[in-house]
C-alpha cells in the first residue's frame, strides 16, 4: 500500500487515518495513479468542530487537487513535485479565504432561508435565489417574513411541504437521519454511484501547450458555467495555477455575498443562452476551450441546446466536468439542491443534532460538501487534461454533493476534539488584493506544490465585468 505521510506541526497526529482514507478514495476514483500518493504530506493538526471528519475532508480534497497539478508537471517533463496539504488552512478556506479591509460582503443568506419546525419534524427552505423564494412563498401562501413562514410551515408535514415546494420549482429538504437516507430510494442510488464518474469521449489530436512548471496551467482555457459554490471553487483553484478562466452568467444572475470570494483569478461575462446569437457565441467559446466546468441541473443544458453531443462535437477532446446536487441516478436526479439541503436530506444535520444533544438541526460548521466537491472536480479536470495530452482523448467527469456527503459519513469515526489553532496575521498572504469592493487579503494557500506556488493574476470583480471572449 502506498504511504501518505502526515507531518503534524503541533499536537498529536490527529485524524491522519481519515485523511489518508479519504485521499485514497478521491484520488483513485478521479483516475489518479496510486504511486503518486507517496508525494503527499499533511501538515498541522486539529479539527473544525463537528461530529464528522470535516477537516480531514478539507485536507484530502485540496491534497488531491494539488497532486493532480504535480502529476501534470511531471507529465510535461518537470520533476515529481512534492505536495503538502495544510489541514488548518484548508479548514479556513472551507469557510472563507477572503479577509476584507474595512468592508463586508452582503449577508450570505436570504432572511427566509433557514430550518423550520414542521408538524412532524424539521425542514429547510433555501430561498437565496428570487425564484426559489417565490416558489416557497407561493406554496405557503404567506408574506415574506420568517415569522409568518414559520407559522405556516408548522401546519405541514415536512415531507409534504418538501414535495410541494420542489414541485413548484423551489428548493427544500426534510431532515432525515442517516438510516432513513440509507433506505431512501435516492440514498440507495447515490450509494451505488462512484464518487467521480469518468467517461471517455471522442478522440482529438493530443493537446500541446507550453507547460511552465511554475505556472503549470498557463495557456489552458477553462470555460466556467457554474454557480455557488462547488463549481466556482473548482475554477478558482485552476485559475490559481495559471488557467485562463472565463465565467459566463445569464443577464439576471448575481451572487452578491460570494462574488468576491469565488471570482478570484477569473474573467466574467454575461450571455443569454436562450438567445440564438448568444448561444452561438457560447458554442464558439467551447470550440476554443480545453476544459468546461458546469453546475447547472443535469437537464438544463440539454434544454438550452447544449447537450453533451453538441458540446463534444464543437470541441473534440474537451474535458467536460459537471456537478449535480443529489446524484446522477435515482428518482431525485436533476432535483434542485444545495449543500445545506443535501446535509438535511442525507442525515448529516440530524446526526449532528442527535450526537451533540441539540434541539435543532446541526449541520457541518462549513459548506464542506460544496468545497470538497469543487476540489475533486478540479483534480479530475487536471487529470483529464493529462489524458488529453497523452492520448488526445476527451473525458466527461460527473460529481455530486450527495456522493461527497457519503464519502464524509463513511469516515465519520476518526474525529478529534482538538480545535484548530486560531487564525493569526501570519496566516494571511502578504499581498494586498484590490477587489472591486475594496482592499482585502487572502488566507495563505491551503496546498503547496513544490516549485509551483498557487497565486492569482486577477483580483475578484463583479459578475459581467468582461466581454465574452478569450484573451
Amino acid at each position: 500500500m502506498t504511504e501518505i505521510s502526515s507531518k503534524a506541526t503541533q499536537g498529536p497526529d490527529a485524524g491522519a487515518a481519515a485523511f489518508e482514507a479519504m485521499l485514497r478514495d478521491i484520488w483513485s476514483e478521479a483516475g489518479g495513479n496510486a504511486s503518486a500518493l507517496a508525494r503527499v504530506a499533511m501538515t498541522e493538526s486539529g479539527s473544525l468542530p463537528s461530529v464528522f471528519a470535516v477537516s480531514d475532508l478539507a485536507a484530502a480534497s485540496v491534497a488531491a487537487a494539488g497532486l493532480a497539478v504535480s502529476e501534470l508537471i511531471a507529465t510535461m517533463g518537470g520533476g515529481k513535485a512534492a505536495v503538502e496539504a495544510d489541514r488548518r488552512l484548508a479548514s479556513f478556506w472551507f469557510a472563507s479565504s477572503l479577509r476584507p479591509d474595512r468592508w463586508s460582503p452582503p449577508p450570505p443568506w436570504d432572511p427566509i432561508a433557514r430550518d423550520y419546525q414542521a408538524a412532524d419534524g424539521w425542514i429547510r427552505l433555501h430561498t437565496n435565489a428570487p425564484h426559489h423564494r417565490a416558489a416557497a412563498l407561493a406554496v405557503l401562501r404567506v408574506e415574506a417574513t420568517k415569522e409568518s413562514v414559520g407559522r405556516a410551515v408548522a401546519t405541514w408535514s415536512a415531507e409534504a411541504l418538501e414535495s410541494a415546494v420542489v414541485a413548484k420549482g423551489g428548493c427544500a429538504a426534510k431532515m432525515r437521519s442517516l438510516d432513513e437516507w440509507v433506505s431512501h430510494p435516492q440514498g440507495r442510488s447515490v450509494a451505488a454511484e462512484p464518487l467521480v464518474r469518468l467517461s471517455s469521449m471522442e478522440d482529438a489530436p493530443p493537446l500541446r501547450f507550453a507547460c511552465d512548471a511554475a505556472r503549470p496551467l498557463a495557456g489552458v482555457k477553462v470555460l466556467d458555467l457554474t454557480r455557488i459554490l462547488a463549481g466556482p471553487v473548482a475554477t478558482r483553484f485552476l485559475a490559481g495555477y495559471g488557467a485562463q478562466v472565463l465565467r459566463i452568467d445569464p443577464p439576471d444572475w448575481d451572487e452578491p455575498s460570494l462574488v468576491a470570494e469565488v471570482l478570484l483569478g477569473k474573467r466574467t461575462a454575461r450571455l443569454d443562452l436562450r438567445n440564438a446569437d448568444d448561444l452561438a457565441r457560447f458554442i464558439s467559446l467551447i470550440r476554443e476551450a480545453d476544459i468546461l466546468i458546469h453546475g447547472y441541473r443535469s437537464d438544463a443544458l440539454e434544454r438550452l441546446g447544449l447537450g453533451s453531443e453538441i458540446r463534444h462535437r464543437a470541441r473534440p477532446g474537451l474535458i467536460d466536468v459537471s456537478l449535480d446536487a443529489y446524484g446522477w441516478t435515482g428518482p431525485w436526479r436533476g432535483r434542485r439542491g444545495f449543500d445545506s439541503l443535501v446535509q438535511m436530506s442525507a442525515g448529516i444535520a440530524e446526526a449532528g443534532m442527535r450526537r451533540l444533544g441539540r434541539e435543532r438541526p446541526t449541520p457541518l460548521p462549513v459548506q464542506a460538501l460544496d468545497h470538497a466537491t469543487g476540489y475533486m472536480m478540479a483534480a479530475s479536470a487536471v487529470l483529464g487534461l493529462i489524458r488529453r495530452v497523452e492520448t488526445g482523448q476527451g473525458q466527461e467527469v460527473k460529481a455530486s454533493l450527495a456522493r461527497t456527503g457519503l464519502l464524509l459519513t463513511r469516515h465519520s469515526t476518526a474525529v478529534t476534539d482538538e480545535p484548530l489553532r486560531p487564525e493569526t496575521k501570519a496566516d494571511l498572504d502578504e499581498r494586498i488584493e484590490s477587489t472591486a469592493w475594496g482592499l482585502a487579503r487572502r488566507v495563505r494557500a491551503p496546498v503547496s506544490v513544490d516549485g509551483a506556488p498557487m497565486r492569482w493574476d486577477r483580483s475578484a470583480s463583479p459578475i459581467g465585468s468582461d466581454q465574452p471572449r478569450w484573451e
